[in-house]
């Protein structure tokens, strides 16, 4: 399915979404403010469930220290299950656009940690897609309606996503779990670009490669 059908097939529930959220929310709106988020719980009034429960994480730029271990500062921010969830988080959270320099904002499957670390992620690796600094909001806004809408045919290769708000550009990544499938990887990242509408060139790097090379890790696909 095409990202523009993506976004038709829910924009009943965007509209309610927007609606539960400007009569429901109490505790404040999920906003960005000196590079942190503050939460308020959306309306579960109405329900569509998803396949799967999915967890927004935050990693706070002004929380990070060279000194602290990689991943100390990532803290879970809110699990949705259902549409209107999802909704009523997206609608009243700062884009990667609005975002702080340094930031880092994931979106995983519940129970998943955004970490090498994670025994899901472990034996994964990553697709990315680069944009300008400011041009990766409907990038972003499309890979999250592909995850949670199960989009994808290898939809349970997939770990979650992150984007990476940087001073020149930002990065989205979807991670997956079982890197040495090669036939899956290449599958998620050709949908992906489709999705995307992306024309450039997209590599695959593997977890355990990132972690012996750093930055000097090679792509082990690419589409």
């Amino acid at each position: 399915m095409a990202v523009e059908e993506l976004e038709k097939s829910m924009a009943t529930t965007d509209n309610e979404g927007k609606r539960e959220v400007d009569d429901d929310l109490e505790e404040g709106e999920i906003i960005n403010e000196g590079g942190d988020v503050a939460v308020a719980k959306p309306s579960k009034s109405v329900s569509h469930p998803l396949e799967n429960s999915w967890t927004f994480w935050f990693d706070n730029p002004s929380a990070k220290s060279k000194a602290a271990a990689w991943g100390s500062s990532i803290r879970p921010i809110y699990t949705f299950s259902n549409v209107e969830e999802f909704w009523s988080l997206y609608n009243n959270i700062h884009h990667p656009s609005k975002l702080g320099v340094g930031a880092d904002f994931h979106c995983f499957k519940d129970k998943i940690e955004p970490k090498w670390e994670d025994p899901i992620c472990a034996n994964g690796g990553k697709w990315t897609v680069t944009f300008s600094r400011g041009k990766s909001d409907t990038a972003w806004l499309y890979t999250l309606l592909a995850m949670i809408g199960e989009q994808f045919d290898h939809g349970d290769d997939i770990c979650g996503a992150v984007i990476n708000v940087r001073a020149r550009q930002e990065k989205i990544a979807i991670w997956t779990k079982n890197a040495a499938n090669e036939a899956a990887q290449l599958s998620i990242g050709k949908q992906w670009k489709k999705f995307l509408d992306y024309n450039e060139s997209i590599g695959f790097i593997f977890h355990d490669d990132a972690k012996k090379h750093d930055r000097g890790a090679k792509n082990r696909y690419s589409c």
